[in-house]
């Protein structure tokens, strides 16, 4: 029986035994022609009955089976691989989307507080061209730092204090001896102050309003400038 280009093992077995079995009836023909009084052998019913058996098992079984296993084996490795690329892409989803709202968050906190150094620092340059002070013939520490809390306001009021505190230690009239700087911010030389009011000698108010913009035109805010001092040790 033929199956493309090759012989089934079994039908190649088939054709050995019915072979067999037609030889040794030819032999047994001839026995019994010369006188011969022996009986064929039973081994011809045996062979044929084999042969028969072997003829009803299907040519190829084994290697269907063999085939249908590897088939299956190999479509299981493949849906465990997509199942585990596809878990893998997954969490590599889940990282990426954490770390994106992280830097989102992080960036919309970063312009919130800008916004409101921004806003601080509007508000202090307001406060600063609007306040008045009476004028006196001398201010004590707590009336200059009153005057400061009023021009320059809560949210930036400890940043200008602690360059104050450091560059003149709230003395309106502090003068460098070596450098000429004047006043409560140190400035350098003192005439720039004039932009504030022609009494910046004597007005600690008029010396306030004048830090108070530079370190908003300079640094962006009082805390802005107050990062530089800190980095630096002048502003």
């Amino acid at each position: 029986m033929w199956e493309g280009n090759r012989v089934s093992r079994i039908s190649v077995r088939g054709f050995a035994v019915a072979s067999a079995t037609a030889v040794t009836t030819v032999g047994a023909v001839v026995g019994v022609a010369s006188g011969s009084e022996q009986a064929p052998s039973n081994d011809i019913e045996a062979t044929a009955a084999d042969a028969t058996l072997l003829a009803d098992i299907p040519a190829g079984g084994n290697a269907q089976v063999q085939t249908v296993s590897l088939t299956q084996q190999a479509d299981a490795q493949t849906t465990a691989a997509h199942s585990e690329a596809k878990k893998s892409a997954q969490e590599a989803a889940r990282k990426q989307a954490a770390e994106d709202a992280a830097a989102k968050k992080e960036a919309a906190e970063e312009a919130a507080r800008e916004a409101k150094e921004r806003e601080e620092a509007e508000a202090a340059s307001r406060n600063a061209e609007r306040t008045d002070f009476a004028v006196q013939s001398s201010y004590t520490t707590a009336e200059v730092q009153a005057m400061a809390r009023q021009i320059v306001g809560a949210g930036q009021f400890q940043c200008f204090s602690n360059i104050v505190d450091h560059e003149s230690g709230w003395d309106y009239t502090a003068t460098n001896p070596s450098s000429g700087a004047y006043g409560l911010m140190q400035a350098l030389p003192g005439t720039k102050m004039a932009s504030a009011g022609a009494d910046w000698r004597t007005n600690p108010a008029t010396q306030i309003k004048w830090g108070v913009n530079y370190m908003n035109d300079r640094y962006g805010s009082p805390c802005g400038a107050w990062d530089f001092w800190q980095a630096n040790n002048w502003y």
